[in-house]
């Protein structure tokens, strides 16, 4: 009688590590279809994709809304692994600011479908889960914030309010990014990444300017 609970206990075990073990499988499978067939996918196609039918699907989740949520979840977590040399900058101001603008556009050219998948059911104004992109401008913005704030104590500035400064300039790249993705025209990305990098530079430069300071933007910054 005793080892009933025990076998109970690790039969639900086993059913929960399997259950998360399939739910990850089809968010991956979602990732493949938005790829495939762009922000528009059907659950449909999703489940085509992982090779089930729909109604399978949905034994893992409960309702599409819960499948938006972990696939934004999943999203999250791609971008900040993608966004790994903006987490810890290192260089002159310039290979600073390259770098992280870089990564943003080359995650955004090779991902356009994922970030519009997402954008749209952000603009929808629907709960179908967490905001994903704004998540991640957030989580950048925020990162950025501190960083000026350091950066700005090392060098005696006083009276510039670090994360206003930061979450500005993260708006302002993702605006023109996100434009840029849908209209390049004839501007090439390496072109996009010195326009935003110089632009950026410029912002930070008359700050530093206001306080009597002159940085060279080649010169590595002391950490």
């Amino acid at each position: 009688m005793t080892s009933e609970p025990a076998a109970v206990d690790g039969r639900a075990a086993r059913w929960s590590g399997q259950h998360e073990r399939r739910r990850a499988q089809f968010v991956e499978a979602a990732l493949d279809a938005i790829a495939e067939h762009g922000p528009d996918v059907s659950t449909d196609q999703i489940a085509q994709r992982a090779g089930v039918a729909r109604t399978r699907l949905y034994k893992h989740f409960a309702g599409a809304a819960d499948l938006n949520r972990a696939i934004a979840a999943r999203a999250v977590e791609l971008v900040t692994a993608e966004l790994e040399p903006v987490w810890n900058p290192q260089g002159s101001p310039m290979e600073m600011i390259s770098t992280a603008v870089s990564t943003h556009l080359r995650w955004l050219t090779e991902h356009g479908n994922l970030y519009r998948y997402l954008t749209k059911r952000s603009l929808s104004g629907s709960a179908d889960g967490p905001d994903a992109v704004t998540d991640v401008k957030s989580s950048i913005a925020q990162h950025l914030s501190a960083l000026f704030d350091t950066y700005f104590e090392l060098l005696g500035i006083e009276g510039v309010p670090a994360e206003p400064l930061g979450y500005g300039l993260v708006g302002y790249v993702d605006a023109a990014a996100t434009r840029w993705l849908e209209r390049p025209g004839d501007v090439t990305l390496d072109e996009m990444i010195d326009q935003l990098t110089r632009a950026i530079w410029a912002v930070l430069d008359e700050i530093l300017a206001r306080h009597g300071i002159a940085l060279d933007p080649s010169d590595p910054l002391p950490l």
